[in-house]
């Protein structure tokens, strides 16, 4: 049986604007190592908010949270979100002025490993940079690269922390058809390979498509419109 990574129970959350709006309501979810989960719906239902939550970057109102079996409280989430998370961002959130071996570095320097040249970490860095094929441009800076080239830095940087499970933010909102095919087969080759979980965010129909679970967020609950056997 895979390990639960994550246990999200009756999670609320509720905005005043003036007027209080629900926008989670009771929502619960069990994610699984290996397993990955699409999350889709209309803008404006919450999408985001939720990856947020789950991902210990924004409280809930109600509701609790549990990652590899810690509960989530305001004095470990911190080191939690640095053992365990790693996340995926429509705009990319690299360090233009920093060259992209610097940005898959970044991650385990914050955990204050050493990133010093034949470091493990530098080791890994570069093996990963390999994997999205940008080993020949370790020394450039990120702000040099096209759109897909800085995804895929961003793939390779999630992936340096050996977290156990990855969170997905319209990953592909910024790019063109052909390169966003490109990055989601890079992210899903990744996390089967590596046995990760994934959630994403996404509105687009393929790469839902390609993950094992996909929920529909509507009026504030989650509603599940397939659960595969094996992933697509």
């Amino acid at each position: 049986m895979a390990d639960n990574i994550l246990q999200a129970t009756d999670i609320g959350k509720s905005f005043y604007i003036p007027e209080r709006i629900s926008i989670l309501k009771k929502i619960s979810l069990e994610v699984n190592q290996g397993d990955t989960i699409a999350i889709t719906g209309r803008s404006g239902q919450g999408k985001s908010t939720l990856l947020q939550i789950l991902g210990t970057l924004e409280p809930a109102c109600q509701g609790s949270l549990s990652i590899a079996g810690q509960i989530i409280n305001h004095f470990n989430k911190s080191a939690i979100r640095r053992k365990h998370l790693a996340f995926i961002f429509q705009s990319f959130h690299l360090l233009e002025d920093y060259t992209t071996l610097e940005n898959v570095l970044m991650p385990a320097k914050i955990s204050r490993q050493s990133i010093s040249k034949g470091s493990p970490a530098h080791k890994q860095a570069l093996e990963l940079l390999e994997e999205v094929c940008l080993a020949d441009r370790a020394n450039f800076h990120s702000k040099l690269l096209s759109g897909g080239e800085k995804q895929r830095v961003a793939i390779a940087r999630a992936l340096s922390n050996d977290p156990s499970i990855i969170f997905a933010d319209e990953p592909s909102g910024n790019l063109d058809q052909e390169t966003s095919i490109a990055i989601h087969s890079l992210l899903m080759n990744f996390v089967q390979k590596k046995n990760k979980a994934l959630i994403v965010v996404t509105h687009n129909a393929e790469l839902a498509a390609m993950c094992k679970i996909q929920y529909d967020l509507h009026d504030g609950q989650l509603n599940l419109v397939r659960h595969n056997i094996a992933n697509i």
